[in-house]
């Protein structure tokens, strides 16, 4: 064995092989993967391998076109060809007109990338598959590339070209320890020897916290038994004179393909069963767990009713494996939170058919630092530190009866709520708050006319709009109070903060104390990484002068992590996190400065306090920090209170606003605002595919003012030009928002891709984000949105349609 090299991947599925081989074509030939036992030894080699381009964004439907192509290769390759079934076809069957209408939009979402999907009616589907009923079926989702592979032969053939490139392959090599140096490099000991590395990668599918244990974390991973049998042969199928298209069924929760001339039946029953909680048996390789179709009796029913056939033929082979889920159902693909030169490729639960994109996206993140796509949605940061052991299981069990269920716009499933709260939660729902969930975090998304309010889940606006409407006047008109939790905010002390920030930040860091700020940070090619608000506070009896970095919610381990990166040895620089410790009221309306007046000391005029400051503060008997913000584009303050006293300060602010007629606002009231602001959303708008110029944010960039992250290559790409222009649009319609991935076309050609989008109450548009190319940026240029299947005008307009000279913020 090496005993140095440039990185090692633990883990022989496909997962592991799908790394190594597109880090060696990334240049990374000197790299090693170790195995316990034999290549596929795990999850993969009982994998139903179906290889389809369906995905739920645009990420995930890149990398499996990724997948698609590299398969097709691979099988083309005259000297090591291997079993593909390429482009047999699938179709995703619907009984609902939203599911059809999703069936719509993931079309559409899917033709940005150049994926071409195809929505048809039930005849159709029976006419392509010829199997099965159109009993209680409207339609179905087309996918022409769907196929499946055998999983042994992939990664062979993947393990094959990474050891022609330089590459080695160590099997029946269990790691038992990881060490990390203080250079942040890793030591991997094996039984047969230790193996220093600059970068280690976690691809070890249900084993992955038996690794994980090693480096002190834990991954919200779990994995659940999933069964599929093989058929006899089916005379329907043996004379067909083509193979059948594949079926995945959210009807009766199965999914079906041909199997030489038989089918491979699976099912997700809602009797579900975990696995591997209490610990994993070393033995289990190569392995099943018992048979137990009595727990698919109700799936397989629904089945026989699709397909009758069914019910004429035996059972050849039953397959009863564990299948690895997150808390998401995403896999985890990138660095590993809290840890440096450590990556993960874990959660792959439908592994074989993406495993070639997730290998690919993990290569470029090793050797690049960043990806061709923006990879939040696989970010392994994405979940914080409620995703234990319990939480896991219970979401893993949630969607796998979910499987083929996606997830509708605002639809928030109940498994594993609520996982965070504050001291306001349960007061807030006793108000008739209903709660959407951010990083965890129940967060009011708007307060409900009664107890038994339910809105219809769907792509078109809902029951919701007219409540909306009203929260967001009694904020233009009155006064609006909100939580808003789980903010990410860190604290910087030290003498070198704002040498430190100075060098993260693209644009001017303010050091005046009193005073708030808002920039963006960049990656080192120049495209946006994160957007922080920074605020300077002066030493008083509550800390040492300090500056709060404040940031999305969902951004608390991305951005720590980032900040930690940077730091130099040399440097006074202490970060602190605060997100768990303090929770915001957003007092917002022309009447909040009275609001906040009538319980709180001192002069908050506008000539005292003006826009962009922060103070120190009581409201009522709670501590505060105080900062006059706006994200509605309305007079407002963003009032910071540590959780303890929170209920207090809360009483307070309702006790004073009283008189003032305050109303209680939530999520969905604050993104129409912000929507009519022009205001961006991290990780929606923000993202870092795209650079501060080509975002709209030319004005929070400073070239001259010396190195800061990502210069060099920002200076290069301005030189180059924009490849796309984010521009705010309105859209021509009243029954629905333009939904994020959703396409703009021009004629029958794709030319932009919407970002984010909601009716904005005040200004009575229909408005939308979207990246356009460069020639469609200016005011006034039109072109069509593709929503769920309907072409509606959509037209450029001016940045902040509502109060374009922020007046009212500054009021």
């Amino acid at each position: 064995m090496k005993s140095r090299t440039r990185a090692v991947v633990i883990g022989g599925g496909i997962a592991g092989c799908s790394t190594l081989y597109h880090l060696t074509r990334e240049g990374w030939t000197d790299v090693v993967l170790v195995e316990r036992n034999e290549l596929t030894s795990g999850t993969t080699w009982h994998s139903a391998a179906q290889v389809t381009n369906f995905g739920m964004n645009q990420t995930m439907v890149g990398l499996k076109s990724h997948s698609i192509r590299l398969y097709k290769e691979l099988a083309d390759d005259p000297d090591y060809p291997i079993n593909y079934h390429h482009a047999d076809g699938g179709i995703r069957l619907a009984n609902t007109e939203g599911q059809m209408q999703g069936y719509r939009h993931f079309a559409s979402m899917a033709r940005g990338m150049d994926v071409h999907f195809e929505v048809i009616d039930a005849d159709e589907c029976a006419r392509r598959h010829p199997l099965i009923s159109t009993d209680n079926l409207i339609g179905g989702l087309w996918d022409p590339l769907d196929g499946d592979i055998d999983p042994a032969q992939l990664c062979q053939a993947l393990a094959r070209r990474a050891r022609k490139a330089g590459a080695e392959v160590y099997r029946n090599t269990p790691v038992t320890a990881l060490t990390q140096h203080s250079d942040d490099t890793w030591t991997v000991h094996t039984e047969h020897g230790d193996i220093d590395c600059d970068v280690v990668v976690n691809a070890c599918g249900y084993r992955v916290n038996e690794v994980g244990a090693m480096m002190g974390v834990h991954h919200p991973v779990s994995s659940m038994e999933h069964q599929y049998f093989l058929t006899e042969e089916i005379e329907a199928i043996r004379d067909a004179g083509h193979r059948m298209p594949l079926l995945r069924c959210p009807i009766s929760d199965y999914y079906c393909r041909q199997e030489k001339n038989g089918l491979l039946l699976g099912f997700y029953e809602q009797g579900c069963k975990t696995w591997g909680m209490d610990g994993i048996d070393p033995n289990f390789v190569n392995a099943l767990c018992p048979d137990d179709l009595d727990r698919v009796t109700d799936v397989l029913e629904g089945a026989f009713a699709r397909m009758p056939a069914l019910m004429e033929v035996g059972i050849h082979t039953v397959v009863n494996g564990p299948i690895t889920y997150t808390i998401d159902g995403a896999p985890l693909v990138g660095p590993i939170p809290g840890k440096r030169n450590a990556f993960c490729i874990i959660g792959l639960r439908a592994g074989l058919g993406e495993g070639g994109g997730h290998g690919w996206l993990l290569a470029q993140q090793i050797v690049h630092g960043e990806a061709c796509y923006d990879t939040w949605c696989l970010d392994p940061r994405r979940f914080a530190g409620h995703a234990n052991v319990e939480l896991t299981a219970l979401k893993a069990i949630e969607d796998y009866q979910n499987e083929f269920r996606f997830h509708f716009p605002h639809e928030h499933r109940p498994a594993g709520r609520p996982a965070k709260t504050t001291p306001l939660t349960p007061v807030l729902a006793s108000e008739g708050a209903e709660f959407t969930v951010v990083n965890g975090w129940e967060r009011v998304d708007y307060i409900k006319p009664d107890p038994g309010f339910s809105p219809t889940l769907g792509f078109d606006f809902d029951e919701t709009f007219d409540l909306v409407a009203a929260e967001v006047e009694s904020i233009r008109t009155g006064v609006g109070l909100a939580e808003v939790n789980g903010f990410n905010r860190i604290e910087i002390t030290g003498s070198d903060r704002h040498a430190f920030l100075d060098r993260l930040f693209c644009g001017l860091v303010s050091r005046r104390d009193g005073r708030v700020g808002l920039g963006y940070l960049l990656n080192d090619h120049g495209m946006i990484k994160a957007e922080a608000t920074i605020a300077n506070l002066p030493a008083s009896d509550r800390g040492p002068a300090r500056v709060w970095y404040g940031s999305a919610a969902a951004s608390e381990f991305h951005d720590m992590d980032w900040l930690r990166q940077h730091l130099r040895s040399n440097e006074d620089v202490q970060l602190r996190s605060l997100t768990n410790d303090q929770t915001i009221l957003v007092l917002a309306g022309p009447k909040s400065r009275s609001v906040l007046s009538a319980c709180a000391r001192g002069d908050w005029s506008a000539d005292a306090f003006p826009w962009l400051s922060a103070r120190e503060c009581f409201v009522g008997i709670a501590s505060a920090t105080v900062m006059n913000l706006s994200f509605s584009g309305e007079l407002a303050y963003e009032i910071h209170v540590p959780n303890a006293s929170l209920y207090a300060a809360y009483l307070a602010l309702r006790e004073a606003g009283e008189t003032h007629g305050l109303k209680l606002f939530g999520a969905r009231a604050v993104e129409s605002m912000r929507m009519e602001k022009s205001f961006l959303h991290w990780k929606a708008d923000l993202i870092t595919e795209f650079d501060p110029f080509e975002t709209g944010l030319d004005r929070f960039v400073r070239l001259d003012k010396g190195a800061f992250v990502g210069r060099d290559a920002l200076l290069k790409r301005k030189s180059e030009g924009p490849r796309r222009k984010l521009v705010p649009l309105r859209i021509e319609s009243t029954l629905g928002p333009a939904h994020p991935g959703a396409s703009l076309m021009q004629d029958d050609s794709v030319v932009g891709t919407v970002t984010s989008g909601e009716w904005g109450h005040r200004t009575e548009m229909n408005l939308a984000h979207a990246f356009v190319h460069p020639s469609l940026a200016e005011v006034g240029r039109e072109m069509e949105l593709d929503s769920c299947g309907k072409r509606i005008g959509a037209t450029v307009i001016n940045p902040s349609p509502y109060d374009p000279d922020f007046a009212r913020m500054k009021a």
